[in-house]
């Protein structure tokens, strides 16, 4: 008798988005449909290969694509990709966001009006094919609209059964709190910047972790390896810090140690790197089961 194939190996921390138990580490879809995306084929093994890794959480924005023309392209992407995996995927929490634009001409724009979130996510949830979208995130404030309207549109959504909770992304401190009053529980999650190479929000982490909110680091491996967002010719990452050090001692990569930084941080942290091939997502999947130790962990922290 031919043995049965062996189990993929999932990771096994897990953190949490509201009431909602997900991967440690999620996967930042993104770089599967803008700039220098993959053809369909990998980007779809890609996405199995994270789920086969344990990964239950999935980052995307109907602003993912390349070309004019080509909105919500990576959550049709998505939809597709879960519709076509033979494993179960309803632990798989997509979370997807609102409120930007992409001409097609690399430049991105901004629009948090209330009519136009209300019409974006009900899209999404079209294309996800979803009755509701498990975490719909406000992309960027619209510095002409006010915040408040926004978030009240937000708010709206997930009266109506279109959304389930509520996230922000590209926001301070104060917009988390006037967004904390106007929804209450609903608000679950902040998406912002954040790595050791671009610390400058960790007021927002922590604020997050007082609140009880999940803080979902954007780019987190900047300064080890590059960004979907960072254009070319920016330079390339360091290639000799003390994570590439540490990632030696451990026998692992560099990325591997960063995102275990992360997880480090706080128990509000879930990192979602972005991956273009399927390795670069199992890799980025093993943090979680990587603990540093307090001297590590001072030593990656040490500026000279």
């Amino acid at each position: 008798m031919t043995p049965a194939p062996a189990p993929p190996v999932a990771t096994r921390a897990t953190r949490a988005i509201g009431g909602v138990t997900v991967s440690a580490v999620g996967l930042g879809a993104m770089p599967l449909s803008v700039e220098g995306r993959p053809d369909q084929d990998q980007a779809v093994h890609t996405i199995h290969a994270a789920l086969e890794a344990g990964v239950t959480l999935i980052d995307t924005a109907d602003s993912y694509h390349w070309h004019a023309g080509e909105l919500g392209h990576n959550e049709r992407l998505i939809a597709r990709a879960l519709a076509a995996h033979g494993g179960g995927t309803d632990e798989v929490l997509v979370a997807t966001k609102g409120g930007r634009g992409r001409p097609g001409d690399g430049t991105w724009t901004v629009n948090g009006d209330p009519r136009h979130l209300r019409r974006a996510a009900e899209a999404s949830a079209q294309r996800l094919g979803v009755a509701a979208i498990g975490l719909y995130q406000l992309h960027k404030p619209d510095p002409a609209v006010p915040f408040t309207d926004s978030v009240g549109a937000l708010r709206d959504l997930a009266d109506a059964g279109t959304i389930r909770m509520v996230g922000l992304s590209n926001v301070d401190c104060e917009q988390i709190r006037t967004a904390r009053e106007i929804l209450g529980p609903r608000l679950v999650s902040v998406q912002n910047r954040f790595s050791p190479a671009h610390p400058a929000t960790r007021d927002t982490l922590d604020l997050c972790t007082e609140l009880g909110l999940a803080f979902l680091p954007w780019s987190p491996l900047g300064g080890i390896s590059p960004s979907a967002v960072d254009a070319p010719g920016t330079g390339a990452p360091a290639s000799d810090t003390p994570f590439h050090t540490l990632a030696r001692a451990h026998g692992v990569s560099p990325q591997r140690v960063c995102l275990a930084w992360h997880l480090a941080q706080s128990p509000a942290v879930i990192p979602i790197p972005g991956a273009r091939r399927p390795a670069s997502i199992r890799d980025s999947a093993a943090a979680g089961e990587l603990t540093l130790s307090a001297p590590e962990l001072a030593q990656l922290t040490r500026r000279p």
